[in-house]
């Protein structure tokens, strides 16, 4: 975090405000997921539109973190980073609105990437990962949030992405080099592993 105030953190407890209960960030970090991982469950049942834009990323997240936050589904309002030694701040929160219309517009002019052969689709999804990763737009849930958008994407142009195949620190690392070194080719692999055709 910079050196502003974050709006976001409880002060009484050091961590981030929510409704559950929670006074440590063990105890946040052992109730969240349970309840993020059962609002996924009944993310269909909620039909989110699938507009493949800001609307649908900000409903997507909403779903996920409702019960838990109470600004689930909004762009956050602080410059956030990594807390790993020596990582750069994720998009300043003035260019986030701009820069989520400017990806979901070409998101749109590459007709949602259907009609592409594996390995082309492999190189665009690749690219909008990393665009929509630098740019951040949630305080906390960007990852999670992110792939059940990117999934739902997939799967209307034909493919399938199974992250499982996958661990946080391999997605991670591949995210760092995209953003910080401008190359997508640990991401490219790492979407090479875990991307596949539908089967009719």
């Amino acid at each position: 975090m910079s050196n502003i105030v974050d709006p976001y953190i409880d002060k009484s407890t050091g961590i981030l405000r929510n409704l559950v209960g929670a006074v440590s960030s063990h105890e946040l970090q052992t109730i969240e997921p349970q309840i993020v991982f059962a609002n996924e469950l009944e993310l269909e049942s909620h039909h989110i539109p699938r507009t493949n834009d800001t609307f649908e990323l900000l409903a997507i997240h909403r779903q996920l973190f409702s019960g838990v936050y109470d600004w689930a589904g909004t762009i956050r309002t602080v410059d956030i980073k990594k807390n790993d030694e020596g990582a750069e701040f994720f998009l300043i929160v003035d260019k986030i609105t701009l820069a989520l219309n400017f990806i979901f517009n070409e998101l749109k002019k590459e007709e949602f990437l259907t009609g592409l052969s594996v390995n082309v689709f492999i190189e665009r999804i690749a690219y909008f990962y990393d665009q929509l990763n630098y740019i951040h737009p949630f305080r906390e849930g960007n990852g999670r949030a992110q792939r059940i958008f990117w999934s739902r994407v997939a799967r209307d142009a034909g493919f399938e992405i199974d992250w499982t195949k996958i661990i946080g620190h391999e997605n991670d690392e591949a995210s760092r080099i995209a953003a910080e070194e401008l190359d997508l080719s640990a991401l490219k692999k790492m979407f090479t592993k875990i991307v596949s055709q539908l089967q009719e």
